[in-house]
């Protein structure tokens, strides 16, 4: 997975530094990993990342596209903390055949598989997009953008977001989408019947209804509007249906 980078952060305020700024319980990675996110004040998308805790570390493993970023925000939020962060080349692996020794299970879904952290790659063959398109995952860059909330992208149900940790950046807009508001919007599955590309407008009765994202043989990923994903919808040259 060479699409994938490894941060370590290291010193005595690391996890309450990182606790006071993600989405998820840092905690809760002392003894295996979790999944997270860091968004803006707003609560807009900024990057997901698995974070990993060790003895005298926590290792945060990002999608390579968004890892400058990523360390760009945590070092403006720093401050006098005593934490570092330093890129470290550890590779990342992944895949759904039998755990290899020193991996850990993936935190958003049983049907994951499992990630590992080393100094070669021994990912399997696995079709990770037919995957996600099934399970519904988002994926950095695709159906997560800096446009995206992570709710309506599905992140309480991938175990990435803690509402009973405390404050984090952006936290007052997600505990508002989900304690006052019904979500209008959100990523699911969809059937294409037809020819149709990542990124097409879906329409419904001649109105926009939401855009089309991962395609994997008859079956995709789309972020639709909630009120007019009914029946029949249209991409492209296909059909788009909800599943």
């Amino acid at each position: 997975m060479t699409d994938r980078s490894v941060f370590a952060l290291r010193g005595g305020d690391r996890v309450s530094f990182l606790q006071g700024l993600v989405t998820n319980n840092i905690d809760r990675a002392a003894d295996g990993i979790i999944y997270t996110a860091l968004l803006t004040p707003q609560g807009k998308f900024i990057a997901d990342f698995f974070v990993l805790g060790r003895d005298t570390e926590l290792l945060i493993d990002v999608a390579s596209s968004h890892a400058a970023t990523l360390a760009q925000r945590l070092t403006m939020y720093r401050l006098r903390a005593d934490v570092s962060i330093a890129e470290t080349q550890m590779i990342v692996s992944r895949g759904t055949c039998p755990m290899p020794e020193g991996a850990y299970r993936d935190p958003r879904h049983p049907d994951l598989g499992w990630r590992a952290y080393g100094a070669e790659d021994i990912s399997d063959d696995t079709d990770w997009d037919r995957l996600r398109v099934d399970l519904v995952i988002p994926e950095t860059g695709i159906e997560l953008t800096g446009d995206s909330y992570i709710l309506e992208a599905g992140f309480e149900a991938l175990s990435g977001v803690d509402f009973k940790k405390g404050c984090f950046v952006g936290q007052e807009i997600v505990a508002r989408m989900k304690h006052k508001t019904e979500l209008k919007k959100g990523l699911v599955k969809v059937s294409v019947e037809g020819a149709a590309s990542p990124g097409d407008a879906i329409t419904a009765n001649g109105k926009a209804a939401g855009t089309l994202h991962t395609v994997a043989g008859d079956k995709g990923l789309a972020h639709l509007r909630f009120d007019r994903a009914t029946g029949d919808m249209q991409a492209g040259a296909a059909t788009i249906r909800r599943v």
